[in-house]
């Protein structure tokens, strides 16, 4: 190699060195100004590029009484809930101390919750104060993960209980999630009975989301593209509903501490007027935190407030039942308004002797009704036979549900010979057995409510409806802006003269001679049927069913009180002041009327 090619290369080597070490140093500068100098600039910008999700909770549908009345309403709370991404776990000891938590709860939510995304939130505790607020506000900083939400509430602003009707809201459920889980996530407050369940599709509303860029301890920073991406929540539909909220508060304070029930329908179209299940309990309790003594006491309750007795538990009606007899002998030719039969205080079949209340001599059909004679009725089923009994039994709704807007209802029970051969056994039961449910006895047991649909069904003439709480949808937001709830109803194969036959018995049980005389209403034309239900575990249970006005029903109502004897002495004054006030005195004051219970 030639000095001048050797000289060169030294050059060439000795400027890649210089510049390799220049390199270096400019990149160790460049990264000791990143680290040191200008870290907390660059830890301000590093920490905005996390972007969170946040789900905004829509207003749930609030419920309205048929004149408009705020029966359900939202108020807003705070929620306590936690971040599983941010959240660190020595913090725990800290939170279920001062919130009062159970020891463990928050680690058993985290192991409930490990299938979820982390970034997913979980409620912890609903209902804090503003003590408890302001307690993490100022501990924020050593709370990674833990944050409060404002969220919606229910609240009962017109003073009525409603608790089986209106039903409350409930934290979803693993099952329910997993058939849902398109809209919902854990932590989510469903509707867990009553309305709240039934319309949950409509009450919920439409969620919104927000992007928030957070920091790397899951503080909120700021909202991504200024809040252009966002999408806003959409309020849940609202109801309006047939319940008149004067007449639910009047029902209740007239049923105060027994134990029973009363529905009341407009016989026109199946609107639900009031619907009360008494012992029943504060929804208050839950619409935020529930305590774990009220819970334990309404499921030790020997009384069994949670119980929805107007849908659900089924009574025998007694003689309430009787014009479903009269109207199978009526409607299909067996009797006629002429026949007569002679009642000398009881009725003889087999070597059983079935008593009466009195001995009431010849009568007809009409005036069987309006004696409640029960030696003309076990007569009569006779006449009918059992099938034939039950036909009508199951054309006014009994043994099935009535398909009320609400999910709690039990079908009862109709008896039928298919009934009694898997019972007693086909061939191993008698006529004998048939007898009682000649006057509503027996096996045979309905729920209040049928039997206020099927006194509704007598009130009209003989169009058996749909019951139903609610009578439209509505949200200006959504679409469509109205649902009008459809009126179920079909005409029964009745006779009018068979119909009218029935009608003017029950006219007489209050206007004639009957056992419901001090029912009457002046101005007020009332028709009625009392009945004592036989409780083989105390006191028999009292029973009456009546509408009014007699001309042009405005009101069908069924009242059941337990345990109360003979129903003319308890249930039908209680039905009296209903429909007077309904259909007369909606203008008196509620308590001043209330505190005349007969």
């Amino acid at each position: 190699m030639t000095p001048t090619r050797e000289l060169s290369a030294q050059v060439r080597t000795s400027i890649v060195s210089i510049l390799t070490v220049v390199l270096f140093f400019s990149l160790g500068f460049r990264l000791y100004q990143i680290q040191i100098i200008e870290s907390e600039k660059y830890q301000k910008t590093s920490e905005k590029n996390a972007i969170k999700e946040k789900i905004i909770e829509p207003y749930r549908g609030i419920f309205y009484d048929r004149n408009w009345k705020v029966l359900v309403d939202n108020q807003p709370g705070f929620t306590l809930r936690i971040i599983p991404y941010y959240f660190d776990t020595t913090v725990i000891p800290v939170l279920e101390n001062y919130f009062k938590l159970k020891h463990g709860y928050i680690k058993y939510l985290l192991r409930a919750n490990k299938n979820f995304s982390p970034f997913i939130p979980i409620r912890v505790q609903r209902g804090l104060s503003f003590e408890q607020i302001s307690w993490l506000e100022e501990n924020k900083e050593n709370l990674p993960g833990v944050e409060y939400i404002i969220d919606m509430q229910r609240s009962y602003p017109f003073g009525i209980r409603g608790s089986h009707l209106f039903g409350y809201c409930k934290e979803i459920s693993r099952k329910e999630l997993e058939e849902k889980k398109d809209f919902y996530i854990m932590g989510d407050f469903v509707g867990h009975n009553g309305l709240e369940k039934y319309y949950e599709e409509y009450l919920r509303g439409i969620k919104g989301k927000q992007l928030v860029y957070v920091d790397s301890k899951g503080r909120e920073v700021g909202p991504v593209n200024e809040g252009k991406n966002d999408i806003k929540p959409v309020s849940g539909y609202n109801a309006q509903l047939t319940i008149d909220g004067e007449l639910q508060k009047l029902a209740e304070e007239l049923l105060a501490d027994r134990s029973g029930a009363i529905v009341a329908l407009d016989p026109s179209n199946g609107e639900i007027l009031t619907l009360v299940s008494k012992p029943d309990f504060d929804l208050s309790h839950f619409a935020s935190l529930t305590p774990a003594s009220v819970w334990k006491e309404l499921n030790s309750d020997k009384n069994k407030p949670l119980f929805n007795r107007a849908t659900s538990s089924i009574y025998p009606p007694g003689s309430c039942f009787k014009p479903i007899n009269a109207l199978a002998a009526l409607n299909d030719g067996v009797i006629d308004e002429k026949y007569t039969y002679s009642c000398g205080g009881g009725f003889s079949f087999g070597n059983h002797f079935y008593k009466c209340m009195g001995s009431h001599g010849g009568l007809n059909v009409v005036h069987a009704i309006e004696k409640s004679c029960n030696t003309f009725f076990f007569n009569l089923i006779l006449k009918n036979g059992f099938e034939r009994w039950t036909k009508y039994g199951r054309m006014f709704g009994f043994g099935q549900r009535t398909g009320i807007d609400i999910y709690e209802e039990t079908p009862g029970i109709l008896p039928s010979v298919e009934y009694y051969d898997k019972i007693y056994g086909k061939g191993r039961w008698t006529k004998g057995y048939v007898v009682s449910l000649g006057v509503g006895q027996g096996e045979l047991g309905v729920t209040p409510l049928q039997m206020a649909v099927y006194v509704s069904a007598i009130a009209n003439g003989g169009t058996l409806y749909r019951p139903h709480a609610v009578r439209k949808l509505f949200n200006p937001e959504a679409n469509p802006k109205e649902i009008i709830i459809p009126i179920e109803g079909k005409k029964l194969p009745i006779k009018q003269e068979a119909m009218e036959l029935v009608r003017q018995g029950m006219f007489l049980v209050v206007n004639g001679a009957g056992t419901a005389t001090h029912v009457r209403i002046p101005g007020i034309n009332v028709a009625g049927k009392t009945g004592t239900a036989q409780n083989p575990h105390g006191k028999d249970h009292a029973w009456f069913i009546g509408f009014a006005p007699f001309e042009n029903p405005k009101i069908a109502i069924a009242v059941i009180v337990e345990n109360a004897g003979f129903g003319g002495a308890v249930a039908a004054p209680i039905a009296k002041q209903l429909i007077e006030f309904y259909l007369k005195d909606k203008t008196k004051n509620v308590q001043d009327l209330a505190a005349n219970k007969n």
